[in-house]
């Protein structure tokens, strides 16, 4: 499959799930992005247009939540084989995008996937969040 074939797929299944999700004021919309690299989670207002909350891998207050993630080794559902640095990198920005919502007043929120399949870094993310306390 090429790259544009790809990037077509992943647009047409965004706009699939977009057409039937709309974040509130009462319940936001919990949008991932991922690069090759980082991750970004970002708590949407679409009634207003407007973002509430952005966290990534790159925000400023994560660096020592993700240097103690990056020490520790973990192990996978699986069994032991070795978890890989954007793994832990998501579970942190899950973790920090739940607290975050919850300081603000937001206990639920609708999940985007972003036209990402639900596995991987899309999935350690959302787990993570639920588990700091989102209810989505």
């Amino acid at each position: 499959m090429s790259k544009k074939d790809k990037n077509e797929a992943r647009a047409r299944r965004k706009m699939s799930i977009r057409k039937r999700i709309s974040g509130t004021e009462e319940r936001p919309r919990l949008s991932v992005y991922r690069s090759n690299k980082h991750i970004y989670a970002q708590v949407i207002d679409d009634t207003d247009s407007r973002s509430i909350l952005l966290v990534s891998d790159l925000t400023k207050g994560l660096a020592a939540d993700l240097e103690a993630a990056k020490a520790a080794p973990t192990e996978t559902e699986e069994g032991t084989a070795p978890d890989g640095t954007k793994m832990r990198r998501a579970r942190v920005v899950g973790a920090a995008i739940a607290k975050a919502c919850l300081d603000k007043g937001i206990k639920k929120v609708v999940f985007d996937r972003n036209g990402y399949l639900y596995h991987g870094r899309v999935r350690a993310l959302a787990e993570a969040a639920r588990a700091a306390g989102l209810d989505f």
